[in-house]
């Protein structure tokens, strides 16, 4: 399977997994569960929407990198190397706390797994395409939560 393919077949099997999330996750919401759930899909979305505007014409649907596009490596890529996955996980992780069920904690572990194995193949792909420049932002940048106490990465 080529690399475009891989990496078209990962977003759809994203898809499946956070359509199975809505279908699990069916508990009625208290009000704290509710309010804490809503700041947090919050949070992730702006996260979200900062990560998009960040990635500028690297932006891409796929985790598939752009050729000759460029590492981003400042704002919320100065913390972590996937935050587009670490806001779409907040997301899921403020939906659980105000709707999720004991099957829909179940699957939103299989999202986490989900996008740490993603996130561990695109950095192979970012790796052949930035070499040592894709090295050194990573030491000092966690995948999908910061690594406090570690300098970041020039803006």
């Amino acid at each position: 399977m080529s690399t475009h393919a891989r990496g078209w077949s990962l977003v759809a099997v994203q898809a499946v997994l956070l359509v199975g999330l809505v279908l699990l996750a069916r508990r009625s919401p208290t009000a704290p569960s509710l309010v804490v759930g809503i700041a947090l899909v919050a949070a992730g979305a702006v996260l979200l929407v900062t990560s998009f505007r960040r990635l500028g014409n690297a932006l891409t649907a796929t985790p598939v990198p752009i050729e000759g596009a460029g590492l981003r490596t400042g704002g919320a890529y100065a913390w972590v190397r996937h935050p587009i996955y670490s806001a779409v996980l907040l997301m899921v992780l403020g939906y659980l706390v105000a709707v999720g069920s004991g099957w829909g904690w179940a699957w939103g572990g299989l999202i986490v797994i989900f996008f740490w194995a993603k996130s561990r193949w695109e950095d192979r792909l970012l790796a052949d395409e930035y070499g040592a420049q894709w090295v050194q932002w990573s030491r000092s940048t966690g995948a999908l939560v910061p690594r406090i106490g570690r300098r970041r990465s020039p803006q």
